[in-house]
Formats: C-alpha cells, structure tokens, sequence
C-alpha cells in the first residue's frame, strides 16, 4: 500500500527488521532463521525492483538485546551470549532506532539493499 504513495512523492525509504539469526543461524531455531533469511533476500530484491522509483529498502540485523526475550534467561545464559558479543553489551531499543533513522534519512540516499549488522560485533 505504501509503494503506490512513495512513487507520488518521488521517492521514499523501507528499513525492514532482521536478526543475525539469518546470518549466523542458532541451534533450536531453524524456522526463525530461515524466516530473518526471507527478509533479507527480500529487501534485496525489493531495493532492486524499487530504484528506478528512488525508493531504498535496507534492513537491520539486530541481536539479541532484550534480557527478558525468549523465555526465562539464567544469568549463566546472559552471560554466555554476552561473551559471543565483542562490545561487550548486549543491544539497547535507541542503538536499533539510530540505525534505522540513519537508514530511512537523506544521508543514506546512496544506500539500498543492505542489512546493518547492529550486534556490537556478533557476526564477525
């Protein structure tokens, strides 16, 4: 529904929401990762279909930053994905928007077609 009106406008931006699962598939979530994979292969193809319109489609890869996501979390679990993370940290809900404001402004005007990583270094 949105396309129709960002041609209208002469151009526009999507930022779709992905994980690092789909680049870095974790044991015991095989149809989640598959799914993240969906979202990037369509962002691509859809930042393809839609240039020619000026409008960009890019992706955040986020991980996991909510401590209270995914069923009960024991300290020994937090701490263990924390230790896969080379910042240090897990993420905050403003390093995701950040990354999507950039992705949807005009200072990204050359981008399309990406998936950002924002996973303080997970998926090195």
């Amino acid at each position: 529904y949105a396309i129709p009106e960002l041609r209208k406008r002469g151009g526009g931006a999507f930022v779709n929401t992905s994980s690092t699962a789909a680049l870095s598939p974790r044991q015991g979530l095989v149809w989640y990762n598959g799914s993240k994979g969906a979202v990037n292969t369509i962002t691509k193809g859809m930042a393809v279909e839609l240039a020619a319109d000026n409008i960009r489609v890019n992706a955040i890869a986020r991980s996991w930053g909510n401590p209270d996501a995914g069923g009960e979390v024991t300290p020994e679990k937090r701490e263990m994905f924390l230790n896969t993370i080379p910042l240090g940290r897990l993420s905050k809900q403003l390093d995701i928007a950040n990354a999507a404001l950039f992705l949807a402004s005009d200072e990204a005007s050359m981008i399309t077609g990406v998936c950002v990583e924002v996973d303080g270094g997970r998926c090195i």
